[in-house]
């Protein structure tokens, strides 16, 4: 069967999802569509759900927002494939004032591609570790975010120089992927939180699971048991209700703001679910995200649950 025969035969939402996703990875579109005088300003209405704003201004304004409903915070300047030597340096200057700028309760997480791993490992070390230096000043923990497959090799290697060092810079891992299982592994050796997550790139099926694969979430309760057993600092990044409940049952009413482990939503998505947690007392973050390239996210968003389309539609059309 070929490939085009195969996708014909998947389900239609998990097409569309497929179509996201690459539509997400296109860094022409990335460039275009915000500019386009047409499609730049309904795109912008759709990532307004998703999205606090292009400035750190307005993310604060979201983070007071978030910390006032009495949940932490994890703030991110989106950016990624960055090219320019120039402009990754550039780029850190902006997660340096929100180290600084931040409430303490609020995370800073970063793609390692938008300081400098997509040109040289060395000056993505240089600037990632800039900006651990300036969030274990202000006192706050420090997010890696995941990227592509391609990526982790790279991104795990350099997380790992930097925990040699310090004790929190986190990092993010994938359900999906296969590897996952002897990762985990590892990193439970290592000081920083582990945030877990499904994962939604766009990957071959030979080293990741498909979104809609039962065995998924099977993977994913898998990791949040290991990782509670191990007592390590953790954050069940989902929106999965079923999960967050079968995790929330695992824990046997077992609650305080002192956990290790954290229950985690991005912001427009699941604002209930934290609510929910944090009313049976567990620690819980709304992840906010800020700035222009904003194309990929969003896109991956949307692809997560291609239902989310009908309201993006409405949205633009509002």
């Amino acid at each position: 069967m070929t490939n085009d025969q195969s996708l014909m035969t998947t389900p239609l939402p998990a097409r569309a999802a497929q179509v996201l996703r690459k539509l997400a990875l296109d860094e022409q579109l990335k460039q275009t569509i915000p500019t386009d005088p047409v499609l730049g300003p309904l795109a912008r209405k759709v990532a307004g759900r998703f999205v606090a704003g292009e400035s750190l201004s307005e993310a604060a304004q979201r983070v007071e927002d978030v910390l006032a409903r009495g949940h932490r915070a994890n703030v991110e300047y989106m950016g990624e494939s960055c090219r320019d030597p120039h402009l990754a340096d550039t780029e850190t200057e902006v997660f340096l004032e929100a180290a600084k700028t931040m409430p303490a309760e609020c995370s800073i997480s970063l793609d390692l591609s938008h300081i400098g791993l997509a040109i040289d490992p060395e000056l993505a070390l240089a600037n990632a570790t800039r900006i651990a230096e300036a969030t274990a000043g202000s006192g706050r923990e420090m997010m890696i975010s995941a990227e592509g497959s391609d990526r982790t090799d790279a991104v795990l290697a350099l997380h790992r120089t930097l925990s040699a060092r310090f004790e929190h810079v986190g990092i993010t891992i994938q359900a999906r992927l296969h590897r996952t299982a002897g990762d985990l592994k590892k990193l439970l050796q290592r000081p920083g939180r582990i945030r877990l997550v499904k994962g939604a790139f766009l990957e071959p099926e030979s080293i990741a699971y498909t979104r809609e694969d039962p065995a998924l979430a099977d993977a994913y309760l898998s990791y949040a048991k290991e990782l509670l057993d191990a007592g390590h600092r953790c954050s069940f990044a989902t929106h999965d209700w079923n999960l967050i409940r079968h995790i929330d049952q695992y824990l046997d009413a077992q609650a305080s703001d002192s956990a290790p482990w954290e229950f985690e939503t991005l912001m427009g998505l699941g604002p209930d679910h934290l609510d929910a947690m944090a009313a049976k007392g567990h620690p819980t973050r709304e992840y906010v995200v800020f700035g222009t390239e904003w194309w990929l996210y969003v896109c991956n968003r949307l692809a997560e649950d291609p239902q989310r389309l009908f309201q993006a539609v409405v949205d633009a059309a509002s």
